[in-house]
């Protein structure tokens, strides 16, 4: 969002309040919110609206079909509009309005899209093939990459580890996750390994005096390694485009496609609901059917 933008929406619109109250969500998730409802502004303000008390029923859905007419995918009108009534029932409740205008407005759902899975051949490069000649910001990446596949953590989770979340002799890190919540996961020899190496090599050569103690990751100024740095980590690294998350997706669908419990796996991933780990039972289904297709002789 602008400053421009920003200014607008602080003013009338009380969105940077409404954001302070969003205490549980990741500073991602608040931002997104402040993009998509700073886009809503934008749009109701050109309509000579100038606070959400003069948005009407009619009005979501207007902004919903200009959205679709402008040929947004239906992921991005679907988040935009869960945006929208999360904001207006905030407003509600704080009694900026009297009546939520969003209140059962529904969307069109989002793509059923399956996570992409990394293929073998891609983990080898990342993991296995990967040099470490590079010095400590080797270190740090084969650990950073080892401890996303190898665990399943969210890439925001795995950057605002502190080293008193690492029980490397039980093999085992305390993860934040979304709302506040923790849970704890076991590391794989390969992410505890390089994790030692890291943290004994390689953490030093890169920490300045004004480095974050506790910080498991650092960049090459000293600072928290930050998600975006991630994302540079496996765009130096990986052969095709790939997004942190998809080591995440790699990591359940492995475990499903091993057999484990379905519920494991949620407690894995700090998932709070069970259908939210139940998308990856598709991948891994999808999985079974290519590997019939190629190797059944009457497939």
């Amino acid at each position: 969002m602008t400053a421009g933008t920003f200014a607008l929406v602080a003013s009338g619109w009380r969105v940077e309040e409404f954001t302070r109250s969003l205490t549980a969500a990741a500073p991602a998730t608040i931002e997104a919110y402040e993009r998509d409802l700073g886009a809503f502004v934008a749009w109701a303000e050109r309509l000579g609206l100038r606070s959400p008390a003069q948005v009407q029923r009619t009005t979501a859905r207007r902004y919903l079909a200009f959205l679709a007419t402008r040929g947004f995918a239906r992921r991005t009108i679907a988040r935009r509009a869960s945006a929208l009534r999360r904001y207006f029932g905030w407003a509600r409740r704080v009694g900026v309005i009297t009546s939520d205008p969003t209140a059962g407005l529904s969307a069109p759902r989002g793509e059923a899209r399956l996570p992409r899975v990394l293929r073998p051949h891609e983990l080898r490069t990342l993991l296995d093939e990967a040099e470490v000649s590079d010095g400590p910001v080797g270190l740090r990446d084969i650990a950073l990459l080892e401890l996303l596949y190898g665990s399943g953590l969210r890439v925001a989770e795995a950057t605002a580890l502190d080293v008193d979340d690492l029980d490397l002799s039980r093999g085992q890190v305390r993860v934040w996750g979304k709302g506040g919540k923790q849970r704890v996961v076991p590391l794989s020899d390969p992410a505890a390994d390089a994790l030692r190496r890291w943290l004994a090599d390689g953490r030093g050569a890169l920490a300045t005096e004004a480095s974050p103690a506790g910080a498991v990751f650092l960049n090459q100024r000293g600072r928290r390694l930050t998600p975006r740095d991630a994302r540079r980590v496996l765009d130096r690294r990986s052969a095709a485009p790939t997004h942190p998350h998809a080591l995440r997706h790699t990591f359940a669908t492995h475990l499903l496609d091993g057999g484990a419990d379905l519920r494991v796996v949620q407690e894995l991933l700090g998932h709070a609901d069970l259908a939210t780990t139940q998308r990856y039972t598709h991948v891994s289904k999808e999985r079974l059917r290519t590997v019939f297709d190629a190797t059944h002789p009457r497939a």
